[in-house]
Protein backbone atom coordinates (compact mmCIF):
# COMPACT_ATOMS: atom_id res chain seq x y z
CA UNK A 1 0.00 0.00 0.00
CA UNK A 2 1.47 3.35 -0.99
CA UNK A 3 1.65 6.32 1.38
CA UNK A 4 -1.16 8.22 -0.35
CA UNK A 5 -3.58 5.30 -0.13
CA UNK A 6 -2.55 4.69 3.49
CA UNK A 7 -3.43 8.28 4.43
CA UNK A 8 -6.72 8.22 2.54
CA UNK A 9 -8.23 5.04 4.04
CA UNK A 10 -10.52 5.43 7.08
CA UNK A 11 -8.91 5.19 10.50
CA UNK A 12 -9.72 1.87 12.14
CA UNK A 13 -10.96 1.77 15.73
CA UNK A 14 -7.85 -0.15 16.77
CA UNK A 15 -5.67 2.65 15.35
CA UNK A 16 -7.18 5.42 17.47
CA UNK A 17 -4.62 7.17 19.61
CA UNK A 18 -6.37 6.54 22.94
CA UNK A 19 -6.13 2.80 22.22
CA UNK A 20 -2.36 3.09 21.74
CA UNK A 21 -1.99 5.22 24.88
CA UNK A 22 -3.85 2.55 26.83
CA UNK A 23 -1.90 -0.32 25.31
CA UNK A 24 1.50 1.24 26.07
CA UNK A 25 0.30 1.77 29.66
CA UNK A 26 -0.20 -2.01 29.70
CA UNK A 27 3.35 -2.34 28.35
CA UNK A 28 4.75 -0.24 31.18
CA UNK A 29 2.63 -2.15 33.65
CA UNK A 30 4.04 -5.48 32.48
CA UNK A 31 7.61 -4.17 32.58
CA UNK A 32 7.30 -3.23 36.25
CA UNK A 33 5.38 -6.43 37.04
CA UNK A 34 8.01 -8.80 35.67
CA UNK A 35 10.89 -6.77 37.13
CA UNK A 36 9.43 -6.64 40.65
CA UNK A 37 7.78 -10.06 40.89
CA UNK A 38 9.06 -12.32 38.12
CA UNK A 39 12.81 -12.57 38.33
CA UNK A 40 13.99 -8.98 37.90
CA UNK A 41 13.69 -9.05 34.10
CA UNK A 42 11.94 -7.05 31.38
CA UNK A 43 9.93 -9.22 29.00
CA UNK A 44 8.66 -6.53 26.62
CA UNK A 45 11.64 -6.77 24.24
CA UNK A 46 14.53 -9.14 23.59
CA UNK A 47 17.68 -7.00 23.39
CA UNK A 48 18.70 -7.86 26.95
CA UNK A 49 18.22 -11.58 26.32
CA UNK A 50 20.47 -11.45 23.25
CA UNK A 51 23.10 -9.55 25.24
CA UNK A 52 22.97 -12.01 28.15
CA UNK A 53 23.13 -14.97 25.79
CA UNK A 54 26.17 -13.45 24.10
CA UNK A 55 27.87 -12.75 27.45
CA UNK A 56 27.34 -16.33 28.60
CA UNK A 57 28.64 -17.74 25.31
CA UNK A 58 31.68 -15.46 25.57
CA UNK A 59 32.36 -16.65 29.12
CA UNK A 60 31.83 -20.32 28.13
CA UNK A 61 28.71 -20.68 30.27
CA UNK A 62 26.92 -22.53 27.49
CA UNK A 63 24.22 -24.12 29.63
CA UNK A 64 22.98 -20.76 30.84
CA UNK A 65 23.32 -19.29 27.36
CA UNK A 66 20.97 -21.93 26.01
CA UNK A 67 18.26 -20.85 28.43
CA UNK A 68 17.91 -17.49 26.70
CA UNK A 69 16.80 -19.28 23.55
CA UNK A 70 13.53 -20.04 25.36
CA UNK A 71 12.26 -16.45 25.81
CA UNK A 72 13.75 -15.45 22.45
CA UNK A 73 11.88 -18.32 20.78
CA UNK A 74 8.66 -17.37 22.58
CA UNK A 75 8.98 -13.81 21.31
CA UNK A 76 9.70 -15.08 17.80
CA UNK A 77 6.67 -17.37 17.91
CA UNK A 78 4.46 -14.48 19.00
CA UNK A 79 5.53 -12.44 15.99
CA UNK A 80 4.89 -15.31 13.58
CA UNK A 81 1.47 -16.17 15.00
CA UNK A 82 0.30 -12.54 15.11
CA UNK A 83 1.28 -12.23 11.46
CA UNK A 84 -0.62 -15.36 10.41
CA UNK A 85 -3.79 -15.08 12.48
CA UNK A 86 -5.59 -11.92 11.24
CA UNK A 87 -7.30 -13.41 8.19
CA UNK A 88 -8.44 -16.48 10.14
CA UNK A 89 -9.99 -14.57 13.05
CA UNK A 90 -11.79 -12.17 10.72
CA UNK A 91 -13.39 -15.00 8.73
CA UNK A 92 -14.02 -17.44 11.59
CA UNK A 93 -15.08 -15.11 14.40
CA UNK A 94 -16.36 -12.08 12.46
CA UNK A 95 -14.02 -9.82 14.40
CA UNK A 96 -10.70 -8.22 13.67
CA UNK A 97 -7.52 -9.84 14.91
CA UNK A 98 -6.88 -6.81 17.13
CA UNK A 99 -10.09 -7.51 19.07
CA UNK A 100 -9.47 -11.24 19.25
CA UNK A 101 -5.92 -10.69 20.49
CA UNK A 102 -7.00 -8.34 23.28
CA UNK A 103 -9.48 -10.97 24.43
CA UNK A 104 -6.73 -13.60 24.42
CA UNK A 105 -4.39 -11.25 26.29
CA UNK A 106 -7.04 -10.67 28.96
CA UNK A 107 -7.52 -14.42 29.46
CA UNK A 108 -3.78 -15.09 29.58
CA UNK A 109 -3.15 -12.42 32.20
CA UNK A 110 -6.14 -13.63 34.22
CA UNK A 111 -4.49 -17.06 34.25
CA UNK A 112 -1.15 -15.60 35.34
CA UNK A 113 -2.89 -14.04 38.35
CA UNK A 114 -3.52 -17.54 39.71
CA UNK A 115 0.07 -18.74 39.37
CA UNK A 116 1.56 -18.93 42.90
CA UNK A 117 4.11 -16.24 43.69
CA UNK A 118 6.67 -18.90 44.61
CA UNK A 119 6.35 -20.70 41.25
CA UNK A 120 9.39 -20.51 38.92
CA UNK A 121 9.32 -16.99 37.42
CA UNK A 122 10.27 -18.40 34.01
CA UNK A 123 6.68 -19.57 33.50
CA UNK A 124 5.35 -16.02 33.52
CA UNK A 125 8.40 -14.63 31.75
CA UNK A 126 7.98 -16.85 28.70
CA UNK A 127 4.23 -16.29 28.49
CA UNK A 128 4.61 -12.52 28.73
CA UNK A 129 7.41 -12.62 26.14
CA UNK A 130 4.99 -14.37 23.79
CA UNK A 131 2.15 -11.91 24.42
CA UNK A 132 4.35 -8.81 24.30
CA UNK A 133 5.59 -9.84 20.87
CA UNK A 134 2.04 -10.22 19.58
CA UNK A 135 1.02 -6.87 21.05
CA UNK A 136 4.01 -5.13 19.48
CA UNK A 137 3.30 -6.67 16.08
CA UNK A 138 -0.47 -6.10 16.22
CA UNK A 139 -0.63 -2.43 17.20
CA UNK A 140 1.65 -0.78 14.68
CA UNK A 141 0.46 2.73 13.87
CA UNK A 142 -1.93 5.43 14.98
CA UNK A 143 -2.89 8.48 12.92
CA UNK A 144 -0.42 7.26 10.30
CA UNK A 145 2.44 7.45 12.81
CA UNK A 146 4.43 4.26 13.51
CA UNK A 147 4.09 3.33 17.18
CA UNK A 148 5.32 0.72 19.65
CA UNK A 149 3.18 -0.27 22.62
CA UNK A 150 5.63 -2.40 24.60
CA UNK A 151 8.75 -0.21 24.96
CA UNK A 152 9.85 3.43 24.72
CA UNK A 153 13.15 3.40 22.80
CA UNK A 154 11.74 4.57 19.47
CA UNK A 155 9.38 7.05 21.14
CA UNK A 156 12.35 8.69 22.86
CA UNK A 157 14.22 8.84 19.56
CA UNK A 158 11.20 10.32 17.84
CA UNK A 159 10.87 13.01 20.51
CA UNK A 160 14.38 14.18 19.63
CA UNK A 161 13.72 13.97 15.88
CA UNK A 162 10.46 15.90 16.11
CA UNK A 163 11.82 18.58 18.42
CA UNK A 164 14.24 19.39 15.62
CA UNK A 165 11.43 19.11 13.07
CA UNK A 166 9.27 21.52 15.08
CA UNK A 167 12.14 24.00 15.25
CA UNK A 168 12.40 23.76 11.46
CA UNK A 169 8.65 24.45 11.18
CA UNK A 170 7.69 21.02 9.89
CA UNK A 171 3.87 21.20 10.05
CA UNK A 172 3.55 17.54 11.11
CA UNK A 173 6.43 17.45 13.58
CA UNK A 174 4.59 19.12 16.45
CA UNK A 175 1.70 16.63 16.22
CA UNK A 176 4.07 13.67 16.17
CA UNK A 177 6.11 15.16 19.03
CA UNK A 178 3.05 15.41 21.28
CA UNK A 179 1.99 11.87 20.41
CA UNK A 180 5.37 10.34 21.26
CA UNK A 181 5.65 12.31 24.51
CA UNK A 182 2.20 11.12 25.57
CA UNK A 183 3.15 7.53 24.76
CA UNK A 184 6.22 7.76 27.00
CA UNK A 185 4.22 9.35 29.82
CA UNK A 186 1.57 6.63 29.57
CA UNK A 187 4.24 3.90 29.70
CA UNK A 188 5.72 5.49 32.83
CA UNK A 189 2.28 5.87 34.42
CA UNK A 190 1.57 2.19 33.81
CA UNK A 191 4.85 1.27 35.46
CA UNK A 192 4.17 3.48 38.49
CA UNK A 193 0.71 2.02 39.08
CA UNK A 194 2.07 -1.49 38.61
CA UNK A 195 4.87 -0.94 41.13
CA UNK A 196 2.38 0.44 43.65
CA UNK A 197 0.09 -2.57 43.28
CA UNK A 198 2.81 -5.23 43.04
CA UNK A 199 4.15 -4.57 46.53
CA UNK A 200 0.61 -4.78 47.92
CA UNK A 201 -1.06 -7.51 45.87
CA UNK A 202 1.81 -9.72 44.69
CA UNK A 203 1.05 -11.71 41.57
CA UNK A 204 -2.60 -10.65 41.61
CA UNK A 205 -1.45 -7.14 40.67
CA UNK A 206 -1.65 -8.20 37.02
CA UNK A 207 -5.41 -7.67 37.30
CA UNK A 208 -4.62 -3.98 36.87
CA UNK A 209 -3.47 -4.67 33.31
CA UNK A 210 -6.62 -6.75 32.73
CA UNK A 211 -8.79 -3.77 33.68
CA UNK A 212 -7.11 -1.63 31.01
CA UNK A 213 -7.52 -4.40 28.45
CA UNK A 214 -11.23 -4.77 29.24
CA UNK A 215 -11.76 -1.12 28.32
CA UNK A 216 -10.02 -1.56 24.96
CA UNK A 217 -11.67 -4.92 24.26
CA UNK A 218 -15.17 -3.57 24.91
CA UNK A 219 -14.63 -0.65 22.53
CA UNK A 220 -13.15 -2.81 19.75
CA UNK A 221 -15.84 -5.48 20.11
CA UNK A 222 -18.65 -2.93 19.87
CA UNK A 223 -17.03 -1.52 16.74
CA UNK A 224 -16.72 -4.99 15.20
CA UNK A 225 -20.34 -5.83 15.98
CA UNK A 226 -21.40 -2.55 14.40
CA UNK A 227 -19.54 -3.46 11.22
CA UNK A 228 -16.40 -1.44 11.80
CA UNK A 229 -14.30 -4.58 11.51
CA UNK A 230 -15.15 -4.71 7.82
CA UNK A 231 -12.91 -1.71 7.23
CA UNK A 232 -9.82 -3.87 7.31
CA UNK A 233 -8.50 -7.38 7.35
CA UNK A 234 -7.20 -7.19 10.90
CA UNK A 235 -3.60 -6.64 9.86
Amino acid sequence: MDNKAEHERPELECEKFWVFVTMIAVGGYLGAYTYILKGGVFCNAQTANFVLMSVNIGTFNFKKALYYLIPISAYFAGAVISELMPKYTTSAFKMRWDTFFIGFEMLAFSGIAFIPDDAPPQICQVLINFIASMQYNTFRQSRHVVMATTFCTNHLRQVGVNIVGTAHRDPEAKRRLVMHILMILSFVAGGIVSAFLCVRLGGRAIWGAVVLLIIVFADLLVDDLAGGGKNGSGE
